[in-house]
């Protein structure tokens, strides 16, 4: 096929619903990944609570937000995506809002009644609840919007925008810091996500469901649910799959607490945090292309190997001084780079080549084992990975970095352990592979 056939294919291969819906969502991962980029300093150094306090409370927000798709996508199939995408955006918004507002003075009355940990568990609630709905109505959206000879780059155009945003909301979370203070980043994310609460209402038309029947009612939606659970082979997968996830978000857990506590107390850790997403979108359609053959299990398990090797970067003593020496030879050309910010960011380009290369492979193998009607409730449960990893990785990361750097005065060993869980992972793939044998999605002809 011709490069001008294909060009062909993706223009006439999406309906309209496909691109509205994957523009908010940019905007949405702007909100989302500008929050994450400070949510880690704005508990520690702003609210004060300990390394482990806040990683407790960012993995229990970052849970519920990857937990509650579930749910999320079986309502969804019975709403409809245009209602229950437009009801997301408008939670986001207040909880956002609410989140930046929790030093303002009129405030102070609740923090004097309630203690400030309650306060923020319950506060960080709000805007947890609403990716939970949209992240599956996107790609429920991108599922039943993309023809079937385009699904595959359908998926690789919706990772790319995903990281657009990813890479925008730090960036934009740093200035906003820098220029009007930590709480106003709060405060441009809610304005963000309220903005597509009307784009959502006034271009988002539900796409067609090509010959599905809409889900009669609540219960049978939440009978589906039931039946994706009982589904074991599935679930004993995406329970091994956490652990890519485990390793990915202590981009946002472990890494903030550890450069500004052990590294470089004024490093600009959420300018750093877009490199991650800018690796994606650089290199994401090339990726897709040269793994395109790769059968989607084995490109999953690929992708956490790499993933792997990305945290021993800054657990090595030998990579430090290869970064010392690359720094040096910088400054003579007159470039000012610190080592330690070079380690940073090589280890997020190794973490990023592991996203990409399982990311889209992974929604597009979910996707395809959905039964007609299902899409919403099976991508729904393709968040439970990323919800226990999320969990986890706040529970240990807060802890490991405490104990490592405060205990053991050894910081750089928490990236030991870390690379331990996605080895580990990595070997489970493996061996549910050749002993489980799940049914492996095979990418059409290009």
């Amino acid at each position: 096929m011709s490069f001008q056939q294909r060009l062909q294919e993706i223009r006439f291969g999406f309906e309209r619903a496909f691109w509205v819906a994957n523009v908010t969502e940019l905007f949405e991962r702007l909100a989302y990944y500008g929050t994450q980029a400070v949510l880690a300093i704005y508990l520690h150094e702003t609210l004060h609570f300990t390394e482990a306090q806040a990683g407790d409370l960012i993995g229990f927000f970052g849970g519920i937000v990857w937990f509650l798709p579930i749910l999320g996508g079986t309502l969804a199939d019975r709403f409809g995506f245009r209602r229950s995408l437009a009801f997301a955006y408008l939670v986001l918004s207040v909880g956002y809002f609410l989140l930046g507002s929790l030093t303002a003075p009129w405030m102070a009355p609740l923090r004097n009644i309630v203690p400030l940990y309650w306060l923020v568990l319950a506060i960080i609630t709000v805007p947890a609840l609403g990716p939970s709905i949209v992240k599956p109505c996107v790609v429920g959206t991108t599922a039943r919007a993309a023809h079937e000879n385009v699904r595959s780059i359908g998926y690789s155009i919706y990772y790319t925008l995903v990281n657009v945003g990813g890479t925008l909301g730090p960036i934009v979370a740093y200035f906003v810091r820098d220029w009007i203070g930590i709480e106003n980043v709060f405060r441009v994310c809610a304005i963000s996500v309220f903005l597509m609460f009307f784009a959502t209402l006034i271009y988002y038309k539900e796409p067609t469901r090509s010959g599905e029947q809409q889900v009669a009612s609540v219960a049978q939606a939440l009978k589906n649910m039931f039946v994706v659970l009982g589904n074991v082979r599935f679930m004993i997968f995406l329970v091994i799959f956490s652990g890519f996830w485990i390793v990915f978000w202590e981009e946002f857990i472990a890494l903030p607490l550890y450069v500004r506590g052990y590294v470089n107390p004024n490093a600009k850790i959420d300018l750093l945090l877009s490199i991650d997403p800018l690796t994606v979108i650089l290199f994401q359609i090339a990726i897709s292309y040269l793994t395109r053959k790769i059968p989607s299990f084995t490109a999953m398990t690929l992708g956490t190997l790499i993933a792997s090797f990305s945290w021993l970067v800054l657990a090595s003593t030998t990579a430090g001084h290869w970064m010392g020496a690359v720094a040096g030879g910088l400054a003579r050309m007159g470039v000012s780079v610190l080592p330690s910010t070079l380690l940073v960011a090589v280890a997020l380009i190794v973490l990023a080549l592991g996203e990409m290369t399982q990311s889209p492979r992974f929604y597009e193998y979910v996707s395809r084992l959905a039964p007609p009607g299902q899409q919403g409730t099976f991508m729904g449960y393709s968040f439970l990975p990323i919800a226990i990893g999320f969990f986890t990785a706040g529970r240990i990361g807060g802890r490991l970095v405490h104990y490592f750097g405060e205990v053991r005065h050894q910081p750089h060993q928490v990236w030991w352990v870390i690379s331990g869980v996605g080895f580990l992972t990595t070997l489970l793939m493996w061996l549910y592979d050749r002993l489980v044998k799940p049914g492996q999605a095979t990418p059409p002809a290009s």
